[in-house]
């Protein structure tokens, strides 16, 4: 038996794509993760993991005295492996001071001096795969079935989103689609919303997913189509991810719950405007559609996202009609209306 810790510290959708690399090392033996708070709350439940540690390095474990703190606890676990999913020099030092033996991580990483085996960062992998491949000696690359992501909401969760889905009036057997219309980058986010909740909502209840930072944005669309279901900062990630599960469809950017969607097996329909889904963050759910503006020299324009457009002409969403876009939702054969 291989006790193992996963460090991964990035973005939300980052903590849903390392899934299957914990699922795999599950077969080898316990795995604990250690992750940000926010992403803390996605793996609970999940039974590949023995035990989430949140890291709060911008808040109650920030500064030297936390980050020692933490590892000294980690040094107490004597683990056999660490596999570093977050490649900064705080995750390799935070390693090498827990005294962990073998720790394994990307060859282009930032703290890769401080690893004593590098893995070849893959960029013709999605970044699911490439994840993966940090346990994959041998370099066998994943099948679809071993790549897909997974996620675990429990009693808790499917109880928040029957009394959310009651409380709006939903009636049970209703067909659902989610729209995610946010992003903490600007230029991720698609603003025709509202007119596709229009063209989509004649077949289907909207419901709106996301934060309490996105409630302009939902608002938005409740204004177009006053029986869409606004769930923004109603419900924690988990729980998103158990709303998502219920539905036939989910429209989103580029943005975590994309991701939300592959791990629940809800056919997807992501919009693409200044990335691409080549930098390994396409959909993985086992129908989707990606969307996005192919005539266009100068897409990708950048790895995340800019908050403004840095031609000033925004053409990658803006000529991204809702009609054509509700045509491709369509085009997915769990979709009401389906064209498949």
């Amino acid at each position: 038996m291989t006790s193992s810790l996963v460090i991964q510290t990035s973005f939300l959708g980052d903590t849903v794509l390392t899934t299957p690399l914990l699922t795999q090392l599950a077969h080898r033996g316990p795995v604990d993760v250690v992750t940000t708070p926010a992403s803390a709350g996605l793996l609970a439940n999940h039974p590949a993991v023995r035990r989430v540690i949140a890291y709060d390095k911008r808040g109650a474990d920030r500064g030297i005295h936390g980050f020692l703190s933490l590892a000294k606890r980690l040094r107490r676990e004597k683990y056999d492996v660490v596999f570093l999913a977050q490649g900064s020099w705080r995750s390799a030092a935070l390693a090498l001071l827990a005294r962990i033996p073998s720790r394994v991580g990307f060859s282009t990483s930032a703290g890769r001096f401080l690893y004593n085996r590098r893995v070849q960062y893959r960029d013709d992998l999605h970044h699911a795969a490439r994840l993966l491949m940090l346990a994959r000696p041998n370099g066998r690359e994943a099948t679809p079935e071993e790549l897909r992501p997974s996620l675990h909401p429990g009693e808790r969760e499917r109880a928040f989103v029957d009394a959310l889905l009651g409380a709006s009036g939903a009636v049970r057997g209703e067909a659902l689609i989610a729209f995610a219309p946010g992003s903490v980058w600007a230029t991720k986010r698609w603003p025709y919303y509202p007119a596709l909740a229009v063209e989509l909502g004649r077949s289907a209840r909207i419901v709106i997913v996301g934060g309490t930072e996105d409630a302009e944005l939902a608002k938005a669309i409740t204004e177009a189509m006053p029986t869409a279901i606004d769930a923004t900062g109603q419900l924690s990630l988990l729980a998103s991810a158990e709303l998502i599960g219920r539905c036939a469809a989910i429209v989103t950017n580029d943005s975590a719950p994309l991701h939300l969607a592959s791990a629940m097996g809800t056919a997807t329909a992501a919009i693409f405007g200044p990335t691409v889904p080549a930098f390994g963050f396409g959909p993985l759910a086992p129908s989707a559609v990606v969307i996005g503006h192919q005539a266009l020299a100068c897409r990708p324009c950048d790895r995340h996202g800019p908050q403004v457009c840095p031609l000033g002409h925004f053409r990658c969403m803006l000529d991204l009609d809702a009609e054509g876009v509700a045509q491709q939702v369509r085009s997915l054969p769990s979709t009401p209306d389906s064209d498949a």
